[in-house]
């Protein structure tokens, strides 16, 4: 053969080999069809990854069915709590497994549409990280009242809340929102209405208090900067992408409306303490969870920056187990696993759970809170124990 048609014929073979190679460590992204794969496939161990699956059956929830039931005994304890929101019976316990993006496990109903609670705020979350991509937000440590100047943040101390502040859980707001107060919400055992109401506001970022109503005033601040229902930005430009149902929905509640350019439109919680929420199958919080695994690329197109995703598991200075709406493993929440691996928590035992070192996101529905840690464990054995 002629010496230039043999080295021609050499080229073709390597750039073969490399396009094919290359091709071949693309990540893998599902379509309206999700592959499924067997464990052993992507070398993780079967009977392991059964026995994770048998163990998030077996320790469903003691929560309530009827999860209007569940709020009323959770937050008894609340100055004239009630459901402000729309709420549902919960399912029985439902999850998925990815591993390298594919299915590797599932169980239960995960077509299902359920109230998922706080994992809402990671969603939310997420429109905040939209806002600073699309230069709506400059900084999350501006003021928030650079923004929003309907006297939410006035006053010596709610002036000086960031966004990072509403972020990190951290801002001590005070206020009332929708008829409901900050000092009613998650009140301490011990006090009078008159303590809670008078108590000394503590520097904004300085100290860390889950509290819904100051999510919610971020959901509604948040509204105020986009100009257009949260709702329809996530699917717009996260759960359409991303190949997401049509059947989630966000709620807020009864008196939640606000004008906006003449038009009134929801303000959504950011959880449904009140009722109200996140609605949404497993599949589709998988895809989320995905999303992120992936640094926020869905296939070709980068979703949301991966520097918002590279930030929302760091330790925030209040408190090291919580980021930008989303829990950290930094003071061993999930046990002596991986410091990187992050997740959203949603009250009654709904999680996302977020781990790059394994290339696997777990999604758990209904599972007793206190065991996700030991979950989480069961699984990354059988990734590492081929």
């Amino acid at each position: 053969m002629n010496p230039i048609n043999l080295f021609k014929l050499f080229l073709t073979f390597f750039f073969t080999i490399l396009f094919c190679s290359t091709y071949s460590q693309q990540p893998y992204f599902p379509d309206s069809t999700w592959q499924t794969k067997k464990p052993t496939e992507l070398k993780m161990n079967a009977a392991l990854l059964d026995s994770a699956v048998s163990f998030a059956i077996r320790n469903e929830t003691k929560t309530d069915y009827d999860l209007r039931i569940a709020n009323l005994k959770a937050f008894a304890n609340e100055p004239d709590f009630k459901i402000a929101g729309p709420m549902r019976e919960r399912g029985k316990p439902a999850g998925i497994i990815l591993k390298n993006g594919y299915i590797v496990a599932q169980w239960g109903d995960v077509k299902r549409v359920d109230m998922t609670f706080s994992v809402t705020k990671s969603y939310l979350s997420t429109l905040a990280g939209l806002a600073l991509d699309n230069h709506i937000i400059k900084n999350i440590d501006d003021r928030v009242n650079e923004y929003v100047w309907d006297g939410k943040f006035e006053g010596d101390h709610n002036s000086k809340i960031t966004w990072r502040h509403l972020l990190t859980q951290s801002s001590d707001w005070s206020g009332c929102l929708f008829d409901v107060c900050d000092w009613a919400d998650r009140p301490p055992r011990q006090g009078t209405i008159d303590d809670w109401k008078n108590r000394k506001l503590l520097e904004p970022g300085t100290a860390f208090e889950y509290n819904d109503i100051r999510v919610n005033l971020l959901a509604y601040s948040l509204l105020q900067v986009w100009r257009k229902p949260l709702p329809v930005i996530l699917r717009e430009k996260i759960m359409d992408p991303i190949g997401a149902s049509t059947s989630w929905r966000w709620h807020g509640y009864d008196n939640s409306f606000v004008n906006v350019d003449g038009m009134m439109i929801e303000s959504v919680s950011g959880g449904g303490h009140f009722g109200g929420g996140l609605f949404i199958n497993t599949l589709d919080h998988a895809r989320f969870g995905l999303l992120f695994l992936r640094k926020g690329k869905w296939k070709n197109k980068q979703l949301i920056s991966e520097q918002w995703v590279n930030a929302v598991n760091k330790p925030s200075a209040a408190n090291r187990s919580y980021g930008l709406m989303w829990w950290t493993n930094e003071e061993n929440r999930l046990g002596n696993v991986s410091k990187n691996i992050y997740s959203a928590d949603g009250f009654g035992g709904n999680f996302i759970v977020v781990d790059n070192e394994h290339d696997l996101v777990i999604v758990v529905r209904w599972l007793e809170p206190n065991k996700i840690g030991e979950m989480v464990r069961l699984v990354i054995n059988a990734a590492e124990n081929k």
